[in-house]
Order: structure tokens, then C-alpha cells, then sequence
């Protein structure tokens, strides 16, 4: 899939809000809250990627994680079978979405963003800790700012 440039007037993903956490160490990723509701999580996530992108980001860098509905582009890769789904995530050549039922088989990336658009309650607790393992450098989680930063406090 070829990503396109979407004007950004946003400034380049970084730390802000509760969940914001300083790397103090090379295996620790710092963690940016985007606060959206569960409807807007994959928008926010989009966004947050175009700006990725937009900064200089290689596309292979980055893996997003959706925890409610898959991505229109997992959807639509899954329609020619796992094999070739996950022969993209080992190319590494673009940006590759998958979703919280599958990211343990994902490997390390640089960047990780999760979108919280739903799933069950307890999904988010599950996949952060999963989601912050395969962060080398940065977390973008997308969603309910308190239901995240409890999730994000429970794996510290």
C-alpha cells in the first residue's frame, strides 16, 4: 500500500500527557497518549502515522495495532491468505497493521501506535504491555486517555 501526504499542521508525534514516560533506557520506548474515543482511535492512529511519515519516519519503521475492528488494510491483505499477509511484515517495507489477537507473532519495530477502538474491556491491558515490548523507540496509543493510562500504570 503507497501512502499518500496529508497536510500536517501538527507537530511530529512525541511525549505529552499522563502516559508520557522519559526512555531511560535503550529497551524502554517513550510513550505519547493521543486521546481519542474508541469511534476516532483509528483516525488518530492514521494521522499520527501520516506525521511519522510526514517526518522522515520509513514506513517499515512503523507497526500499528487495532484492537476493535481490524484495519480496512489487514482486512483487505488477509483476503489473499496469512502466508502472503505475513511475508509483507517480514519484508518490512511499509507500514504494516495488524490487530491486539495477533501482535504477539509481530515483531520489533521502532515505532508501534495502537489504536483503542474497542474490543473488550480488558484489551487494552492486554495489548499495551505486548505493544510497549515491540516499541524500540516510540508508543503512540490512540484511544481513552483514562482507560490508557490504566492499562499503561498496570504493566510499569
Amino acid at each position: 500500500m503507497q501512502r499518500t501526504s496529508r497536510d500536517a499542521t501538527a507537530a511530529t508525534p512525541g511525549p505529552s500527557g499522563p502516559a508520557a514516560a522519559s526512555a531511560t533506557a535503550t529497551a524502554t520506548p517513550q510513550i505519547q497518549l493521543i486521546p481519542a474515543s474508541a469511534d476516532g482511535a483509528l483516525d488518530a492512529a492514521e494521522e499520527a502515522v501520516d506525521l511519522l511519515l510526514d517526518s522522515g519516519r520509513a514506513p517499515g519503521d512503523v507497526l500499528v495495532v487495532t484492537t476493535g475492528e481490524k484495519h480496512p488494510w489487514a482486512t483487505h491483505e488477509l483476503s489473499f491468505g496469512e502466508t502472503s499477509y505475513w511475508a509483507q511484515h517480514d519484508a518490512r517495507d511499509d507500514v504494516f497493521y495488524t490487530d491486539a489477537a495477533v501482535v504477539e507473532r509481530a515483531a520489533k519495530r521502532p515505532v508501534v501506535v495502537v489504536a483503542v477502538n474497542g474490543g473488550p474491556a480488558t484489551v487494552a491491558s492486554t495489548v499495551l504491555p505486548l505493544a510497549r515490548a515491540r516499541a524500540g523507540a516510540l508508543l503512540i496509543v490512540c484511544g481513552d486517555a483514562q482507560q490508557i493510562n490504566s492499562a499503561l500504570n498496570k504493566s510499569a
